[in-house]
């Protein structure tokens, strides 16, 4: 069975039981791109070592490309785990990077560097795990071992983010690297929250992307000013970790109590919020006190 056909997980029996075969029946996969400042080149050797070093449960990770060809294409896994690996030795689509890039939270010269990024790889998830959750970590530690080779940022289109390639490094995470992935806020890379302003509209739109992919809606809300970004930042991560903790699913018209004394009350997008819709569901939160609630 060819690496071709391990890739797109064709029905054929492997040559080797213990060949990376990618999981043929995965819709909408998540996906994960680094991008680096140079030229593609990718050490496959580098790769499988920093892997294995990533997690004690990464020891007998592996990484299968064809070295006929002259750019990365092949798959990385371990366990339960496959990621599909395409390499480009060409800038990542500007377009798209910028969508990345804009709102990311670290500093202007890293992001000037990020956009004048010129090469990528793309990791898709291809493997058997079912929770999104695990697909995504599985995707940051093959990210962190790649970026290594001199990465520059971890880009998440769908989330509309992207960090810092040293943030994914095993030696900063340490030895429960995987674990340290598994507690990050969702909202700091697996979701996105994206701060906006929109002309004629008093205030700051502050809104998630990417919760689609853990079967959540994302959140917006109307904030007074930037200054609130961690505060709604905090409010919908933690309004999505109990979502997904306890599998309770939240509906225009419901009311939860976020505070001491705080409550979201949530709606549809009005019809002049079109900047508001898609492209997943999206709910926005407004925030009232107890004495507001059956007004």
């Amino acid at each position: 069975m060819s690496l071709i056909s391990r890739f797109f997980g064709r029905k054929e029996e492997p040559e080797s039981p213990a060949a990376l075969v990618a999981a043929p029946d995965i819709e909408n996969p998540p996906s994960v791109t680094v991008v680096f400042d140079g030229p593609l080149h990718v050490d496959i050797a580098s790769l499988t070592a920093a892997l294995r070093a990533y997690h004690p449960s990464m020891t007998q990770a592996r990484v299968e490309t064809d070295p006929e060809l002259e750019q990365v294409f092949g798959l990385a896994g371990w366990g339960d785990h496959v990621v599909r690996l395409v390499g480009f030795d060409a800038p990542y689509p500007s377009e798209a990077l910028e969508a990345c890039v804009a709102p990311a939270h670290y500093g202007q010269e890293l992001k000037q560097q990020v956009r004048a990024s010129r090469s990528h790889v793309i990791l898709y998830y291809a493997g058997h795990a079912s929770d999104p959750l695990d697909q995504y970590v599985a995707l940051a530690a093959v990210a962190g071992a790649l970026a290594e080779q001199n990465g520059l940022a971890v880009l998440n289109e769908h989330a509309h983010t992207s960090l810092p390639a040293g943030v994914f490094d095993a030696k900063e995470l340490g030895e429960e690297s995987l674990e340290v992935l598994r507690s990050i806020p969702l909202n700091l890379f697996f979701c996105g929250f994206v701060k906006y302003e929109v002309e004629g509209v008093q205030g700051v739109w502050m809104r998630t992307y990417g919760a689609d992919v853990f079967g959540l809606p994302d959140f917006a809300a109307l904030a007074e000013g930037h200054h609130e970004g961690e505060r709604y930042s905090g409010i919908f991560n933690n309004v999505m970790h109990y979502m997904l903790e306890s599998g309770a699913r939240m509906h225009a018209g419901e009311t939860m109590q976020v505070g001491s004394e705080t409550f979201m009350k949530l709606r549809e997008p009005l019809e002049h919020e079109y900047y508001l819709q898609g492209p997943a569901p999206v709910l926005v939160a407004e925030l009232i006190s107890a004495d507001e609630i059956n007004r």
